[in-house]
């Protein structure tokens, strides 16, 4: 494909929507066409199975339907809105993907990182971004940011034992993917956007 696929993973509340809106900026100075999107959503359909994984009034849902919903909102995104951007050789930068699933549904909700890999490869046609940063930042300190903001989602208001798992499963895949780039997320937003830059020249 003519475009380039950048996602972005991380702890919610780690900084990944400043960091995109910058690295969007700095693709459009040099004449680059972004394309942002954020999952789950990016498309009607997947808005809508976005409202049903996050509305906190929906406590009994499963585990798998659950993981088997962030995999359909996915695979909607990727065959109606990311696979023509790149063909059309556009720069798409998303706030999650795959990665997400591995570590919140495979790790955190114990469903198994290989079940969770073997729906989103078939949602999504084994579509893989050319590059991935994980923003590295403490998962309490991240969440709280967050919560203070909005109050949070329902994945956002688990327990922190259940984010410290999400958080040690980054650590664990990040170390597993060879287009994972580690960033460390604790710094100003300055800093990590430079090191961002440097990490996107290279490539």
């Amino acid at each position: 494909m003519k475009g380039l696929f950048i996602v972005i993973e991380g702890p919610d509340g780690a900084g990944k929507s400043t960091i995109a809106k910058k690295i969007g900026e700095y693709f459009s100075a040099k004449g680059r066409q972004i394309e942002f999107t954020r999952e789950p959503g990016g498309t009607n359909i997947s808005e809508k199975i976005r409202d049903l994984i996050l509305d906190k009034s929906n406590k009994e849902m499963d585990y798998k339907t659950e993981a088997l919903l962030y995999a359909a909102a996915r695979a909607q995104l990727v065959s109606q809105k990311i696979i023509p951007w790149l063909k059309s050789g556009k720069i798409v930068i998303s706030e999650r993907y795959v990665y997400s699933s591995l570590v919140y549904q495979g790790i955190g909700r114990n469903l198994g990182i290989e079940e969770i890999k073997k729906i989103n490869d078939f949602g999504t046609s084994g579509l893989n971004p050319d590059m991935v940063l994980f923003f590295d930042i403490d998962p309490k300190k991240a969440l709280e940011r967050k919560l203070n903001i909005d109050g949070g989602d329902r994945i956002e208001n688990e327990n922190i034992s259940f984010h410290k798992s999400v958080y040690e499963g980054y650590k664990k895949i990040a170390n597993n993917y060879s287009n994972i780039i580690t960033i460390d997320a604790q710094r100003s937003v300055d800093e990590i956007f430079e090191d961002v830059k440097s990490i996107i020249n290279n490539l």
